[in-house]
């Protein structure tokens, strides 16, 4: 899984990585955040009717089928991760999985009180899904999701799944809108990366909250 991770990249070093419109005033008002959690928004690239945009969506997707994610009697799923293995079959995810592909900035993630980052501190691309919900009255809210696959040699020790990242140079490509073969074509994106070049550091404990719990962590 991945529940916890970091987005601290200087502003000037996070800007040629992203592509497409900004939102606005991004430059002026962003900041370091040493930790993200799912309800918070995130900073997304994804591809939107053909054009490259930056936007923010908050974690823990919400299916564009719910009708009121308010209603107690029906709890609406708010997944933060998706198993790679079975995203293209799963009623929250198969839709975002062939239309809304995104592209998710970190510079780290967490797991059970350590650190996991690249060596030299390069920010990477966590692999996600994003959705928007469209309520009776107009409203409309974007949400989004993480990615996961089997660990790699690294992350073995530790946990039994791990965030999917998407290298560098094949962004265009994860984010296209692509059916069928090119969709499957995919999927070795999705495998467990080469832990060459990443390191782990222990961190200070962070508390278990209570709206952690009440997030399911890959829904059906």
């Amino acid at each position: 899984m991945c529940g916890r991770y970091s987005l601290t990249t200087a502003i000037d070093r996070l800007l040629p990585r992203l592509q497409g419109e900004l939102p606005p005033q991004l430059a002026e008002h962003y900041a370091p955040r040493p930790l993200i959690r799912p309800g918070e928004p995130l900073l997304i690239q994804r591809q939107l009717q053909g054009r490259l945009e930056v936007s923010f969506a908050v974690w823990g997707l919400l299916p564009a089928w719910v009708k009121d994610p308010a209603d107690p009697r029906r709890p609406a799923p708010r997944p933060i991760n998706a198993r790679a293995e079975t995203v293209a079959e799963k009623a929250s995810f198969r839709g975002p999985w062939r239309h809304h592909r995104c592209l998710i900035p970190a510079d780290a993630f967490f797991e059970q009180g350590l650190r996991i980052a690249r060596s030299d501190r390069a920010p990477f691309w966590l692999a996600g899904l994003w959705e928007r919900w469209l309520g009776a009255d107009g409203s409309q809210l974007d949400t989004c999701c993480i990615l996961t696959t089997r660990p790699n040699a690294l992350i073995a020790p530790i946990h039994a799944r791990m965030p999917a990242l998407i290298p560098d140079g094949l962004e265009q490509a994860w984010l296209a809108p692509v059916h069928g073969a090119e969709l499957r074509a995919l999927e070795p994106l999705l495998a467990p990366w080469d832990p060459a070049g990443w390191q782990l550091e222990p961190v200070e404990p962070q508390p278990l909250d209570r709206q952690q719990l009440s997030l399911s962590l890959d829904s059906p």
